[in-house]
């Protein structure tokens, strides 16, 4: 009886003992398991998705960035020839003619004033003050003086608007900045104002 009673208090007591966790429910240490991965996977997707979200944001930051400088940066247009390579040479050629020509007018005239000089003697005709004449030979030489003056600033527009074909700015009135007709060119191809600023004197010089 004792024998049969001690066994019976072992069954008891096995029943009652709690069985390790993994050897007796192996599929709670599988569920555990399986939590902590889905942790650290969550945690890998989130990392993965703050990065992600990091690039964008950089994307778009540098991308407004560029739309930004594109929008404060002023356009500029790339200046058009007004007219052709054919009727510019044609224009260059025809100043260069005439530079030629006021160039010889104003040698001539230099040339005469300084010969009236060298070829003047003592007893050239003069006359007295009460007529109101001068030296004969003195006003012939002022003369010349003058016309080679005028020569000379003809030869300086001249080179003026030469200049103006080589910058791109030739037919572009100097003072108002409107196109001057390609007949007024034509006809006059120094010209650098239009007519009716040319005509209005010396209003167009003032500020």
């Amino acid at each position: 009886m004792a024998t049969a009673k001690k066994a019976a208090a072992r069954k008891t007591a096995a029943k009652k003992a709690p069985a390790p966790k993994n050897a007796a429910n192996p599929s709670g240490a599988n569920a555990a398991a399986k939590k902590t991965d889905a942790r650290k996977t969550d945690t890998r997707k989130t990392d993965a998705r703050k990065t992600d979200a990091r690039k964008t944001d950089a994307r778009k930051t540098g991308a407004a960035s560029k739309t930004a400088a594109k929008k404060t940066a002023p356009r500029r247009k790339p200046a058009k020839p007004r007219f052709g390579e054919v009727f510019l040479e044609k224009q260059r050629q025809a100043l260069l003619a005439e530079r030629r020509r006021y160039t010889a007018h104003a040698e001539r005239y230099e040339a005469e004033a300084e010969q009236l000089v060298n070829e003047r003697e003592p007893g050239d005709v003069q006359f007295d003050e009460e007529s109101g004449e001068g030296d004969s030979i003195a006003v012939e030489r002022d003369r010349a003086l003058q016309i080679s003056a005028r020569e000379r600033e003809e030869i300086a527009e001249i080179d003026a608007a030469l200049a103006r074909i080589e910058d791109g700015t030739y037919g572009i009135c100097i003072v108002s900045g409107k196109p001057i007709p390609k007949e007024r060119l034509e006809a006059i191809p120094h010209a650098s104002m239009r007519v009716e600023v040319k005509s209005s004197g010396p209003a167009w010089r003032r500020p």
